[in-house]
């Protein structure tokens, strides 16, 4: 692994719940020894990629960040496009709506949208990195991968994150084969034990499976009626989210749209 690898994968250990990290408590995160960890941050903190903060002087996400997102956002409005789609499926499933990419060969979500429909609803972290294995997004993004990434995956250690998690890579390759044939995944209680997913597949402007869009509600709300609805919600959304993004989806994923609807 290259040195801009290993920086890089420094930002990574930053989440909501950890957004302070000290030297120390960094190398261990990272598997490094402590200087070559020091060497790192200390590059990252000169591009103003991270920053020390406080009489510990942890380090924390550096504003060099704001300024790349937002020229992101500027050319290529990626959650600007897609919140509104979001929150209208939101609305209309009353239930959790949530849009996650492809990056760096991890699922990470990109931004969520709630209903105000019920008081007890599924909450989501857009710092997290969404297992491929255990959840509705993880399933859908993979039934359209190719082989060898697919492979890749499956090769893992899947960690069991409830007692209906898959772990199997035989069970797992069958379920992705469903969900290649279906155009949507679903995951009961994978992630969660109490939480119910559906999701549909995002593409690029090459037709390439770019993310997934979902909603997740608590599993006693998902009746049959309520799953029908979902399913067809979010093959809308997923159309009007890859169109506005300049995507393509593939004529398969058409026409099996156009048949589960």
């Amino acid at each position: 692994m290259g040195t801009v690898s290993k920086a890089l994968e420094l930002l990574d250990l930053f989440t909501r719940a950890s957004p302070l990290i000290g030297l120390s408590d960094m190398a261990r995160l990272a598997g490094l020894n402590k200087a070559t960890c020091f060497r790192l941050l200390s590059e990252l903190a000169e591009h103003g990629l991270v920053e020390q903060v406080g009489t510990a002087r942890e380090y924390r996400l550096g504003p060099a960040l704001l300024r790349l997102a937002a020229l992101r956002e500027a050319q290529v409005p990626t959650r600007e496009a897609a919140m509104p789609v979001l929150q209208a499926l939101a609305q209309r499933t009353s239930e959790t709506a949530h849009l996650s990419l492809l990056i760096g060969g991890q699922l990470r979500p990109l931004v969520h949208a709630y209903s105000s429909a019920h008081a007890t609803r599924v909450t989501l972290d857009d710092t997290d990195t969404l297992p491929f294995h255990a959840t509705s997004s993880g399933l859908a993004v993979l039934a359209f991968q190719p082989d060898a990434f697919r492979e890749t995956v499956l090769a893992q250690t899947l960690p069991r994150l409830t007692r209906s998690t898959e772990t199997d890579p035989g069970t797992l390759r069958a379920r992705i084969a469903e969900v290649r044939s279906l155009g949507y995944a679903e995951s009961r209680g994978g992630y969660e034990s109490d939480v119910h997913s559906m999701a549909v597949p995002l593409f690029d402007a090459l037709g390439g499976c770019s993310g997934a869009v979902a909603v997740a509600a608590l599993g006693s709300r998902m009746s049959e009626q309520q799953r029908r609805l979902i399913r067809y919600s979010l093959m809308q959304a997923g159309t009007e989210i890859t169109t506005l993004w300049g995507g393509s989806l593939p004529s398969d994923i058409v026409t099996l749209w156009r048949l589960a609807a």
